[in-house]
């Protein structure tokens, strides 16, 4: 809720006056421009974050991605303790299970991550980041918040037994960086066509 919060301490865009104002009956504050770039496309890629991760920490432990495809039934009985990774390795009921929940964190870190820069984006909706510049100091803490929050999730003993939360590895928090790049890159290149293009194809199915 911080970093939602920090959005209303943002300065105006510098153009905000130049703008027709929004039409009351046809300019809705959710209309389906903004589902479908908030969903559809950047909550895509997040996905697609989270999702990668989870395969790259199965595939460090052994188990390859095809290899977790129609595994439920086995990965979950208690009673197969010889479970076998795509290496021949066995897994206990209790190593596995804690290598899903490990996922499970990684997952959840992912989505922090790209939520970064979810927020940085939504700072502006046609203005370049550059030109609008990062002054808003409480969306800055809202960064540093959110991020110590999920650190204090992940790391705190005993989140294991209630929330099923386990530590992650430094180099685990690396995978879903270069989706956070591509976030702030697709929605710059978006806002740049904005721009330049008014009225054009940009601008008429994504601009909100």
């Amino acid at each position: 809720m911080i970093p939602a919060i920090s959005l209303a301490y943002e300065n105006a865009e510098t153009d905000i006056m130049k703008r027709r104002p929004r039409n009351p009956f046809h300019d809705k504050l959710v209309n389906g421009r903004l589902i479908g770039v908030s969903y559809a496309q950047i909550g895509m890629i997040q996905a697609t974050a989270g999702f990668f991760s989870y395969f790259v920490i199965m595939a460090e432990n052994g188990f390859l991605t095809k290899s977790l495809f129609f595994c439920r039934e086995r990965w979950d009985s208690k009673a197969i303790n010889d479970y076998q990774d795509s290496y021949s390795q066995e897994w206990t009921y209790t190593n596995r299970k804690t290598l899903e929940y490990t996922c499970h964190t990684a997952f959840f870190i992912s989505i922090v991550i790209v939520q970064w820069a979810d927020l940085i984006i939504c700072k502006t909706r046609r203005l370049s980041l550059i030109q609008q510049g990062m002054k808003n100091h409480v969306l800055t803490f809202g960064l540093f918040f959110e991020t110590a929050l999920a650190c204090f999730l992940s790391y705190t003993p005993g989140m294991d037994k209630g929330l099923k939360m386990y530590p992650i590895k430094f180099h685990w928090w690396l995978p879903p960086m270069p989706f956070a790049v591509l976030i702030i890159v697709y929605d710059e290149c978006r806002r740049y066509r904005i721009r330049h293009y008014p009225g054009g194809f940009t601008e008429r199915e994504t601009y909100y």
